[in-house]
Order: C-alpha cells, then structure tokens, then sequence
C-alpha cells in the first residue's frame, strides 16, 4: 500500500505541564494504533498539538515512535514551523530518525502569500529528502491552497500528496476530479475531518487522516475498510454510532475532546497545552455518553 493512503492514525502527544514527552503514554498509543492494523501513524498533526511543542520534544516523540512501531507501520511527522529554516530543521531530524514521509502545514503569524507558500514547501521538501504532503487546513493555518497552487507543489520533487479540508459543498467526487486532472498521476488526495470521512472513502478518497483513530483505532478501521469497500450501508451503520462524537468534535474542537478521551478510556490523564483549557465537566459527561454510544 502507497505511504499516504488508506486509514491514517493521529494521536496526541502527551507532554507533562512543562512540555517534556511521556514517552511511555506515546508508546501506549502507538501500539494500539498498529495492534488495529491502521495503514499509518500521523505523529505531530494538528492532534498531536505539533506547534506547541519545543524542537526536542519533537525529536524525542519521533524517535520514541520510530522505536516502538518502526517498520511495522508507516511514521509520517508534522514539520510545520513558523520559520523556512526552522521547518527545515524539522525535516531532517525526522528524516534522520527514521520518519517515512514527513507532513507540511504553512503555519504563519504574518499571512502568507502563494509564492512564499510556495518557496517555503520547495525548500522543506528538498531539504526533508521523503516523500511530503501539502496539509491544507485553513481553519487553523487561515491559508487555503488554491487548485492551481496544489497543482503546482504536486511538480515538485518529494511532494506526493495533499491533506484536504471537507469541501464546503460536499462535492467530494468534483473536487478530486479536478485535482487529478491537474496534478500528476499517483499523487494522493486525502481528507482530514473525521465527520466527512464517510462520504469521502465512499466518493474514492486515497486517505483519510483521522483524529479518532488515534484513540480509538480498532473502530476507525473498521469504518475506514467498509466505506473502501464500498459497502454503504455498514459504513453509514458504524458512522451513525460516531454521531455524538462528531458533534462534539464540531463544538467543542476535536483537539481538546481527545484528551477527555485518553482519560475516560483509562489510556492517560493528561491535559492539552496551556492557553488551551481543559473541557468543562458538562462536556465531559457529553464525551462519556458518546464512547457509550460507540460500545452499545
């Protein structure tokens, strides 16, 4: 299977209060993730809270990884950084660590504009060496990449796929459409939003880079190879007692609901990173109701 297809696992990166690695939790996560047979492991996404962690951080969680599932499963390692060179950096620590493709999000502060969107992706995915691929999530980075601009990195060498965003018209069919008559042929389009993954497994995606499967793999598989296959009706089955998850993910940010997660599975008491808040104890019980609706 090609490194950017089929179900891809995002886990957190569990930090203590200080931002030191719990090596030992990561390690826990990661082994259900491969024990569920993901195709996998997106280490350092927007889940694994990538832009709040120092360089060493980053390195120790990669090389944890690359220790505990190296070469069972397939490790693609978020590089976003603020600075050109600072991403860059990023990239051959993963690459030396034992990464196998690397994930590039145009994090900024100032907005970008295309060209030095551009410029920046050209020169992490030289430096980087792996194959890369173009994560496009406005909602956090508040840069969106145009057709024409996906369609221009996919002629760069290593750049071999895209993270998309569910399109606004749920024209999943008319979007990789077009993006593959642009783009050249074996370039990977895949989804991020796990409420959509359905319609987009279903419509043909090649990926979808999920935020539950990093806690809870064994049913995020099972939903991924249904709507693979083609079978409709179990996908819809199985996406239905995900319901109250999505919701939840859409109100609350799927981020801070998957740290009620670890605790309320019994995987890890950890808390995200300060500014973000613990969810509120209402949320919590909302949380708890949803893993029961995914048991019954």
């Amino acid at each position: 299977m090609r490194l950017f297809s089929g179900l891809s696992a995002f886990p957190l990166t569990p930090t203590d209060a200080a931002g030191h690695l719990q090596a030992d939790v990561l390690g826990r996560f990661l082994e259900r993730i491969q024990a569920a047979g993901a195709d996998s492991i997106g280490l350092l996404g927007s889940t694994g809270g990538y832009a709040y962690l120092s360089r060493e951080a980053r390195q120790h969680a990669v090389r944890v990884a690359v220790e505990c599932v190296g070469g069972k499963i397939p490790i693609i390692v978020g590089v976003g950084a603020l600075r050109t060179d600072e991403a860059e950096t990023l990239a051959r620590d993963a690459k030396a660590a034992g990464a196998d493709g690397l994930l590039l999000a145009p994090m900024s502060y100032t907005p970008l504009t295309d060209e030095e969107v551009f410029q920046h992706f050209s020169a992490v995915a030289e430096t980087g060496g792996l194959p890369l691929c173009i994560y496009n999530n406005p909602s956090t980075t508040k840069f969106t990449f145009s057709d024409d601009m996906i369609a221009r990195l996919a002629k760069l060498p290593n750049v071999a796929a895209v993270k998309m965003p569910l399109p606004a018209n749920g024209d999943f069919s008319g979007e990789m459409e077009r993006l593959r008559e642009m783009t050249p042929g074996g370039f990977a389009i895949g989804y991020s939003g796990d409420w959509g993954a359905t319609d987009a497994l279903l419509a043909g995606c090649d990926a979808w880079y999920s935020v539950v499967a990093g806690l809870l793999p064994a049913p995020a598989m099972a939903l991924a190879r249904a709507a693979q296959a083609g079978d409709g009706s179990e996908a819809a089955r199985i996406n239905d007692a995900f319901q109250p998850l999505w919701d939840l993910f859409r109100t609350f940010g799927s981020f801070r609901v998957m740290y009620v997660m670890a605790d309320l599975l019994g995987l890890a008491r950890i808390e995200p990173p300060r500014p973000i808040l613990p969810l509120p104890q209402e949320a919590r019980s909302r949380v708890g109701e949803a893993l029961q609706s995914l048991k019954s």
